[in-house]
């Protein structure tokens, strides 16, 4: 009886703990967080695909994350060691963040680089055909300009809108992660 009390009372401490943060994950210990391949110190270490995986699909439908709460048991929970992975997730969080920041931008620039070359040539071509001259050479590069015009113009705007956007659930993910106050509780 005594038994079920003490269930009853550390599920509802659980589904407490869950309620309050806006990303909670149950881990077994602190290994879970990290990848079982990387044998270094918990402040150098990889983190687990597995981990990240299911952070991105915990924080997939929050708007905004102020904490990512890990639950661990108690006789698991070594305050030094919260400490180290605390800021060895800032890390992480943060430097993807700045990479895929720095890639998105990348093709951004890219994209509008090749939209504007696109439409230069198009320009080009035009000007091309309004001389109305009977010269093959001129010819040649209206008919090379035009279709190299469209092309390299939908590619610049195929990167600018699309590509671009393929990164925004990592993006957001990353921003997010880094902005959380990391916690650890018991249960």
């Amino acid at each position: 009886m005594e038994e079920n009390r003490d269930l009853d009372g550390e599920k509802a401490l659980t589904e407490s703990l869950l309620s309050k943060s806006e990303v909670s994950l149950l881990i077994r210990d602190y290994n879970s967080i990290f990848s079982n391949f990387d044998p270094r110190h918990y402040g150098e270490r990889s983190l687990s695909d597995d981990f990240l995986l299911e952070a991105k699909r915990a924080a997939r439908d929050k708007k905004g994350i102020y904490e990512l709460r890990f639950l661990i048991s108690k006789h698991h929970r070594s305050f030094e060691h919260e400490t180290i992975i605390k800021k060895r997730l800032r890390e992480h969080f943060r430097r993807h963040h700045h990479v895929l920041e720095g890639e998105v931008n990348a093709i951004k620039r890219k994209g509008l680089v090749m939209a504007l070359l696109g439409v230069l040539f198009i320009f080009v071509a035009s000007y091309l055909s309004s001389l109305n001259m009977k010269n093959f050479a001129i010819h040649f590069f209206e008919t090379l300009l035009e279709p190299a015009g469209w092309f390299t113009a939908w590619t610049g705007m195929d990167q600018l809108f699309y590509t671009a956007y393929e990164h925004k659930t990592d993006l957001d993910f990353y921003k997010k992660m880094a902005d959380a106050e990391i916690k650890f509780s018991s249960y």
